[in-house]
């Protein structure tokens, strides 16, 4: 039987993912209460309203998010974020993960997903620290070797380090959506799954929290 495998952080009240990036607000615009008066006895609706940036829990990034000319949310071909093969890379203990790591994998057309274990220190302080991230010549390599989209279960697929953000740069610029802060990547099988990240169309925007998820048998 197939199996529905969840690949995304809840995102609740206050709920912080990247260092100095505000919490959402969730809250209630009606409440159940108030809403009462708009319809029979026993019945009633709650509507719910969230203040939040969008680089909030597991999130898609689209070329517009780097570049202003680039495509963002609304443009972006669902092609590129559903029902796309998906590979994973076991990065084991490596902090720099460098093209090496990526040799032999079938990268064309897939959705590379580094697991990388630091899904673990979601929610502590840990997580902000000394993350794991892909080189310059990683992004490279999977762009001349034609990945769909590249994900990590980690803070930043860049080196937070280094300002001109390389990897964000190279797979934004050729059109290859990036995933980040993923997470139960140790469920998915190697090769033979299904990947999606879908988020809303939204325009001028260029990056939103998604449900990902892996199909696998």
């Amino acid at each position: 039987m197939t199996r529905c495998i969840d690949l995304s952080h809840r995102i609740g009240h206050g709920t912080v993912t990247y260092p100095g990036l505000p919490g959402p607000v969730i809250a209630d615009y009606l409440r159940r209460e108030d809403s009462r008066s708009h319809y029979a006895a026993g019945t009633e609706f709650q509507i719910g309203k969230i203040e939040m940036v969008a680089n909030t829990g597991t999130y898609l990034d689209t070329p517009f998010h780097r570049y202003a000319d680039g495509k963002d949310l609304a443009q972006f071909d669902l092609s590129a974020l559903a029902n796309l093969p998906a590979v994973v890379v076991r990065a084991g203990s490596a902090k720099s993960i460098g093209k090496d790591a990526l040799a032999g994998i079938p990268a064309r057309g897939a959705a590379v997903l580094v697991h990388t274990g630091w899904s673990r220190h979601w929610g502590t302080a840990r997580y902000s620290e000394g993350h794991p991230f892909l080189t310059a010549d990683a992004a490279l390599w999977l762009c001349e070797a034609g990945a769909a989209l590249v994900g990590i279960d980690s803070l930043n697929i860049d080196d937070v380090a280094d300002l001109t953000r390389p990897v964000h740069s190279e797979l934004l610029r050729r059109g290859i959506a990036i995933v980040e802060h993923l997470t139960n990547l140790e469920q998915v099988p190697t090769h033979g799954a299904r990947f999606f990240a879908v988020p809303p169309m939204i325009e001028g925007m260029g990056t939103f929290p998604v449900r990902a998820f892996c199909l696998a048998d």
